[in-house]
């Protein structure tokens, strides 16, 4: 396994198309401007991607030039730089695979939470909401919270909803036909 610890943890600046160039899959490419140094002034790094699930202000792990990773026939190879639809590459995004975490889908690049400080090395393992220092409430426990771990509603939750909502529509039609016969 590739060392994580050259890896680092950035925020993306920036995003712009390469224009009509695609990527593995026919998937367009877009050039991405990530800080991945704890200093905002220190300088950006390019990394060309086909990853559909970054926008600017998503916080990734990069694999920049000088780390290296494992590539699908299981050797380690060096990170360098490459042209990559027409713009300079200074990286690669990481995914789940690459990191050897559990869960999370190849060739998608993983998002890491904003307790990660910018220029750190990834976690170990996959972060979870909750969880510190290996240590999780249920997910029964959790609040319902919106961002990158959001949980999703139980059944239970999720008819509780739909009722409140036939219900406050129920009454909002009768309070308007109460005032249509008051007006009358």
């Amino acid at each position: 396994m590739a060392d994580i610890s050259q890896y680092k943890v950035g925020v993306i600046v920036s995003l712009e198309d390469c224009g009509s160039c695609k990527g593995k899959g026919g998937k367009a490419l877009k050039a991405c401007k990530i800080q991945i140094g704890p200093d905002e002034s220190a300088e950006l790094t390019t990394v060309v991607t086909s990853a559909t699930n970054v926008r600017e202000g998503s916080r990734i792990v990069v694999a920049p030039v000088g780390s290296s990773f494992i590539d699908n026939e299981g050797e380690e190879r060096p990170v360098t730089k490459a042209t990559v639809g027409g713009v300079v590459s200074e990286g690669m995004l990481c995914d789940s695979t690459m990191l050897g975490w559990t869960g999370g889908a190849k060739g998608i690049a993983v998002q890491v939470p904003e307790e990660c400080a910018i220029g750190s090395a990834p976690p170990a393992s996959k972060p979870r909401k909750g969880e510190q220092n290996n240590t999780a409430a249920s997910d029964a426990d959790k609040p319902l919270e919106g961002g990158l771990f959001e949980r999703k509603l139980t059944k239970e939750e999720k008819k509780k909803i739909a009722e409140e909502k036939r219900k406050a529509k129920k009454a909002a039609k009768e309070a308007k036909k109460a005032a249509e016969a008051a007006n009358k």
